[in-house]
């Protein structure tokens, strides 16, 4: 997004960036500055990292930009008044979701698991709600057969970029209506917790093909196999297969291997066992002689 408003054609200068605290990383936990951060130093522009915007001290020093209008993407925090009312054009925010639909800080993922035929891009002026605002414009974009979160995020990213350029003229002139909302058909999405990627092999496997996707690449989805977490990188679904085994059982297909689901069986193309690195079902399958015929997430 950032990078976007500092080509040549943006329709703003940017005064400054206020971006989350710099963050261990790695075994080392090394402490690491948010890309955004990175950019703006290479363009020397001043950069605000507040522990929180709630202190008056962090909103005196976001005045000092005398911003005339504030753009929020991913911030992952709810502006306070004192802040929303900082710029005089107030604080747009590239939010990715088809608007009232998944409110919150996991629209993408959440659309997919909901099996979305189509998610997109809003841009809307923040107020003090949830996502509430009124939104000023919108891109439906197609979800794919094979999105995950990260493929769909990286397009909406693009989309809401170019969507904010485009939209940021009429705006500061005027010339664009913010339309409200309709609170009744919204829904709401949570941020996943690492928990939620455990895989439920009593549910059909349609909905656990879209759960794969959806939690790619965090916090991944998952089962256990002879006590070691085996993590399912790619997979796709076969309904109506029958099959009186257990769900979570893992059978013969094809030449390769499935899992017997609630519904169906989900066919396993990419897997990644604890310890190791990600590979095809063929070469886990010629290294454990031992996984078809054993049943995945039991004791």
């Amino acid at each position: 997004m950032l990078a976007r408003l500092l080509e040549g054609d943006s329709p703003v200068d940017v005064v400054g960036v206020v971006t989350q605290p710099d963050k261990p990383v790695g075994r080392k936990q090394t402490l690491a500055p948010p890309p955004v951060k990175v950019l703006a130093g290479r363009r020397e522009i001043p950069v605000l990292q507040p522990v929180s915007l709630r202190r008056p001290a962090s909103v005196a020093a976001l005045a000092r930009f005398s911003p005339d209008v504030g753009i929020v993407a991913a911030y992952g925090k709810i502006l306070r008044p004192d802040v929303l009312q900082l710029p005089r054009h107030g604080h747009l925010n590239v939010h990715a979701s088809l608007l009232p639909r998944w409110r919150g800080a996991w629209p993408v993922g959440a659309a997919i698991l909901a099996g979305d035929d189509v998610s997109g891009v809003s841009i809307m002026r923040l107020d003090e709600g949830m996502d509430t605002g009124p939104v000023l414009a919108e891109h439906r974009e197609p979800i794919r057969p094979n999105d995950t979160t990260e493929t769909l995020e990286r397009r909406l990213a693009a989309l809401g970029a170019g969507l904010l350029v485009e939209t940021l003229p009429a705006y500061l002139a005027g010339e664009l209506k913010p339309q409200p909302q309709d609170d009744a058909r919204a829904t709401y999405c949570h941020v996943v917790s690492k928990s939620e990627g455990q895989i439920d092999w009593s549910q059909p496997a349609a909905q656990i093909e879209r759960h794969v996707r959806a939690m790619t690449p965090w916090p991944g989805s998952f089962t256990t196999w002879e006590g070691k977490q085996l993590r399912i990188v790619r997979a796709r679904a076969a309904e109506g297969v029958a099959s009186g085994a257990a769900p979570g059982t893992v059978v013969r297909h094809d030449g390769g291997a499935a899992v017997v689901t609630g519904d169906g069986r989900l066919l396993l193309e990419e897997v990644q066992l604890e310890g190791k690195k990600a590979m095809p079902i063929q070469a886990l399958l010629n290294g454990y002689r031992t996984f078809v015929g054993s049943r995945l997430g039991a004791g």
